[in-house]
């Protein structure tokens, strides 16, 4: 069974900081291309950011310079931090998987943003 669990959403005002972490179980966890989309207001699905096996990370425009992902293989977990907050952050975020064909999700950790 694959399990992606999501942590550390809540509430923040804006300018704030918040980190998010996903464990994996049930997947070779260090093979796998790890990342965070969202879902906000308009229930379209954004890339914030990825993370492949080598090391090598994409951002989505929204959310480069104030978020970073990162992965630490010998825990199963990724994680994203999440500076200088905006509303337009508020989201439902969700954990990704990815190998070949295989493509896992997690349940996913609200984030809400005030100003």
């Amino acid at each position: 069974q694959v399990q992606l669990v999501e942590s550390g959403g809540g509430s923040v005002q804006a300018g704030g900081s918040l980190r998010l972490s996903c464990a994996a179980s049930g997947i070779l966890f260090s093979i796998y291309s790890m990342g965070w989309y969202r879902q906000g207001p308009d229930n379209q699905r954004e890339l914030v950011a990825t993370i492949t096996s080598g090391g090598r990370t994409k951002y989505g425009d929204s959310v480069k310079g104030r978020f970073t992902i990162s992965r630490d293989n010998a825990k199963n977990m990724v994680y994203l931090q999440m500076n200088s907050l905006k509303s337009e952050d508020t989201a439902v975020y969700y954990c990704n998987a990815r190998w070949n064909t295989y493509d896992y999700w997690g349940q996913g950790t609200q984030v809400t943003v005030s100003s």
